[in-house]
């Protein structure tokens, strides 16, 4: 328990550091255009140009994507409702910059998705890896700049996409 206290009293010095910082108009805007970056539409998009394109190394990493959302979607979901952690503006009241989708904030499903697709497609195009791993970290950062996720949400959610990443990849390969 000792331990849970510790990570709630690193996540609330940080989030409210970072909080500090949000009346920046412009950090704001930018945390939200990048954090909307980390939401669906654009992995179909992903998903629809690998279709076109057709070759056996588009379809693979495109298996490789519905597999990986076939399993990180609902290890995401019983994550985020067996551990059922406030979001910082309900925990802190605060406000958030943006609406949540849901209730809970751990982990951090935006972050997860993210670090799922920066490990595919780095895995894929690997000149691409540095620039997908950073677009994949500011995908958490903003989403802790928006007031949604506490600094542990996102680094969890980025452990989780990277892993469930790699599974997929050992299963399609195997």
């Amino acid at each position: 328990m000792k331990l849970m206290q510790t990570i709630q009293n690193y996540d609330v010095s940080i989030f409210t550091w970072v909080s500090r910082r949000k009346s920046q108009k412009i950090l704001v805007r930018l945390a939200r255009a990048i954090s909307s970056s980390g939401n669906g539409p654009l992995y179909l998009v992903l998903a629809g140009m690998l279709y076109w394109m057709g070759g056996p190394d588009e379809i693979r990493l495109l298996t490789c994507m519905a597999l990986a959302l076939l399993i990180e979607r609902p290890v995401y979901f019983i994550l985020k409702n067996a551990f059922k952690r406030d979001r910082p503006s309900v925990a802190l009241n605060m406000k958030s910059f943006v609406i949540p989708s849901d209730r809970f904030s751990f982990p951090s499903g935006h972050t997860s998705a993210a670090f799922l697709m920066a490990s595919l497609w780095g895995w894929y195009y690997p000149a691409l890896l540095p620039a997908l791993f950073l677009w994949a970290a500011m995908v958490g950062m903003a989403r802790v700049i928006l007031g949604v996720h506490y600094p542990t949400d996102t680094m969890i959610g980025a452990l989780m996409g990277s892993s469930i990443a790699l599974y997929s990849m050992r299963i399609i390969f195997a």
